[in-house]
């Protein structure tokens, strides 16, 4: 084990605000990442895909994957599905592809029922056999374009692939009891699903292997004899895409103490590193090498978003920047350390975030293990201590909660929307209050002002207990307000109802942990992202090398 001395972890009052959890990046510790380890190192083995797809594309496929004591099969459907139905929406209702995780081998019987269930999504319903519910759909500008050049026998230009880096996107990924889902307490116990939403990112990566044979699959039928499949380079470097709104946004919210355990694990991580003092030539090469890869990656980052484009335009000037700082970090004492503070007053916070995800690369003895705590039994921690006085409870709001209590929530722009969940399709979505109606109909996810409407309401020191007797609309805040003593990284300190919030941030904070890349904000309340892109194929698992980002080829 590397040897380090303590370094304090950052403020949670730092890393908390939206501006910088919008900054975040994928790293060690993303679940995408912690899955890949796992299948890794205990040697998980892939059947070849049982394939039942016909000349116009049509068909299924089960992909099984066998661990030291389960099997789990992705169960895969691929339909003749008209332009002008694709849609990446919500509403849509039907798609290119659909897909189920079962739990274990189906049977023809499962099949057959899987076949009348999934295809209709939400419509149909699934059995606690199955452990996730997915669709896909093509991308419009890049699916006929490679199947076109396959077929004629030559591979697609890899510039073209670049710009959008999947050639399909899922556009819901369902699990934890959805639709009929088995329940994510029925398997939480089995050791390949304790870090969190592994059965959702084994869809995933099991998905992509779906989509290139698919591909391949098309090539041949439409090119015969003369078609070529995709070169395992250009396999590599298209992942899966993903197009994610409003939905997931409120998840960060209502899981207070499991964001701690992901902003914790996270922080913990940068802080043993930066607690090294003193590394191998052989660490400081490895390092060289992921910064000029991260650089790579942002070169290669495409976004149509003007935030979006300035801030990858800042990235990668940062990332120029600290190609350069980190050779010229020499040998003295803390040297990971002095290059955090260096890029903590040089670099953006795109850019910062960027280096706290590179430090964490060479140092998997150090940082690993972390992944073994990002779970959390939430329902252990949501009591309220009806014992504790008030007077703590306010000293607590005016230690975690100050920025709360310095804004004006009366004030027009502090309480712009609000948010609410949809009758149509039960998904969250944000409302302005002064132009639609249904304000009444008010989520608990205005955390900052009902913590400061409970500050002002506290008048004595009396017991929790005896002041909820008297005011009980103040339960649900003053519950999170004990939470965030003991979980200091639980809580979003930032107004949530601002109307210049914007709500991709918590999207991209969320998606980082699963393990995206190039983020692509389409407004600010949704986005596309990358999963899984330049990750090893089930073939690969074992070839040692940073999938991560591109490597580097040369000088940067």
């Amino acid at each position: 084990m590397t040897a380090r001395d303590e370094i304090p972890l950052r403020d949670a009052d730092q890393v908390m605000r939206l501006s910088r959890m919008g900054s975040f990046h994928q790293s060690r510790l993303s679940f995408m990442r912690i899955l890949l380890r796992r299948m890794r190192n205990e040697n998980w083995q892939f059947d070849a895909p049982d394939w039942h797809v016909n000349e116009n594309g049509v068909g299924r496929a089960v992909y099984t994957v066998h661990g030291p004591s389960r099997a789990y099969s992705l169960v895969a459907f691929a339909h003749d599905l008209p332009d002008e139905m694709r849609s990446d929406r919500v509403i849509a209702t039907a798609w290119d592809t659909t897909f189920t995780l079962f739990d274990g081998i189906p049977t023809d019987d499962d099949i057959a029922r899987l076949a009348q269930n999934v295809p209709l999504q939400e419509a149909g319903r699934i059995s606690v056999r199955e452990l996730t519910l997915s669709r896909a759909n093509r991308s419009a500008r890049l699916w006929d374009f490679v199947v076109a050049n396959l077929s004629a026998g030559r591979q697609p230009d890899p510039e073209s692939l670049k710009t959008v880096g999947y050639v399909m996107r899922t556009t819901a990924v369902y699990g934890s009891g959805k639709f009929g889902a088995a329940d994510h307490g029925t398997i939480q116990d089995r050791p390949e699903f304790a870090a969190p939403f592994q059965a959702e990112m084994l869809t995933v990566y099991l998905i992509r292997c779906f989509v290139m044979d698919l591909l391949d699959h098309n090539a041949k039928c439409a090119g015969g004899k003369r078609a070529v499949k995709l070169s395992p380079k250009l396999r590599r470097a298209l992942g899966i895409g993903n197009s994610t709104g409003l939905g997931m946004a409120p998840f960060l919210v209502n899981h207070p103490t499991l964001l701690h355990q992901w902003i914790a694990a996270r922080e913990t991580a940068l802080a043993r590193v930066r607690g090294i003092k003193t590394v191998t030539d052989g660490e400081r090469d490895v390092m060289i090498h992921h910064a000029k890869s991260a650089h790579i990656n942002a070169m290669n980052w495409h976004s149509q978003h003007p935030m979006q484009i300035a801030k990858v335009t800042e990235l990668q000037s940062d990332m120029v920047m600290l190609c350069k700082e980190i050779t010229r970090i020499g040998d003295a004492p803390y040297p990971w350390d002095r290059l955090y503070r260096w890029a903590a007053q040089n670099l953006t916070s795109e850019g910062l975030e960027q280096v706290v995800s590179i430090l964490m690369e060479p140092y998997g003895d150090v940082v690993d293990d972390l992944a073994d705590a990002m779970s959390i039994d939430e329902s252990a921690h949501f009591y309220i201590d009806g014992t504790q006085a008030m007077g703590h409870v306010k000293s607590l709001i005016a230690k975690h909660f100050d920025w709360a209590l310095k804004t004006d929530f009366g004030a027009g722009d502090e309480q712009a929307r609000f948010w609410y969940v949809s009758a149509a399709k039960l998904e969250p979505r944000l409302g302005e209050r002064d132009a639609e109606q249904g304000h009444e109909l008010e989520q608990p996810l205005a955390i900052g002002r009902d913590v400061a409407a409970l500050y002002r309401a506290i008048t004595q020191d009396e017991t929790v207990a005896h002041f909820l007797r008297k005011h009980p609309e103040h339960r649900h805040i003053l519950r999170r307000v004990q939470m965030v003593e003991k979980f200091p990284y639980a809580e979003i300190r930032d107004n949530l109802l601002h109307a210049q919030m914007m709500p991709i941030d918590m999207l991209r904070c969320k998606l980082s942990f699963f393990g995206a890349t190039h983020f692509d904000p389409r407004s600010d309340r949704w986005l596309r992202i990358c999963m899984f892109q330049n990750a090893p194929f089930p073939d690969e698992l074992y070839v040692p090398g940073n999938w991560v980002y591109p490597e580097p080829t040369g000088a940067i």
